[in-house]
């Protein structure tokens, strides 16, 4: 989308979520959310570096990285992030990233070394209401989906049903 257009979105839809009492994260463009007044940006391994994204929107700003692999998480860590994401843990057709799914057992020990920090986990990639209850048990504290809600036809549906079913997980018990 050109940068004048993604403006435009970002900035409609951080008002519209502020009245829902809801934040916005702007995918990839640290100067788009900033102009947008949006409350962070999660950034790429070939983006802006999260040091340079800190200068620019604050400390206040939440400031999410995708990694794919445990060394990328390790590097992670040691920026000034809010939370590390990984991925894709399952196949996905949504975003053509250059990696291979990582599956749970590296979602689980991604998690392991971002708690260690005191961050948390997003997963992303190939998730659907029927595999993130498993991407959840593995130690991810939230799921990142794009595609299971948008597959179906009616996103606000699936939306829905993600919230009912995730509601009820409760993590295991250690």
């Amino acid at each position: 989308m050109p940068g004048d257009a993604f403006l435009a979105t970002a900035s409609a839809l951080v008002q519209l979520a502020r009245r829902h009492q809801a934040r916005l994260i702007v995918n990839d463009r640290a100067d788009i959310a900033r102009l947008a007044q949006a409350d962070g940006v999660h950034v790429g391994q070939e983006d802006l570096a999260p040091a340079a994204v800190r200068r620019l929107l604050g400390d206040a700003a939440i400031v999410g990285l995708s990694t794919h692999t445990t060394e990328q998480v390790d590097r992670a860590v040691l920026e000034p992030v809010s939370y590390v994401a990984i991925g894709p843990v399952f196949a996905t057709a949504t975003k053509a990233t250059g990696y291979v799914k990582v599956g749970l057992e590296t979602v689980r020990e991604a998690a392991r070394r971002a708690n260690a920090r005191g961050l948390p986990l997003v997963a992303i990639g190939g998730i659907t209401l029927e595999t993130a209850a498993s991407v959840l048990e593995a130690g991810a504290a939230s799921v990142a989906v794009i595609g299971d809600l948008v597959a179906g036809g009616d996103p606000e549906a699936r939306a829905r049903a993600y919230l009912e079913r995730l509601s009820r997980w409760e993590p295991p018990r250690v």
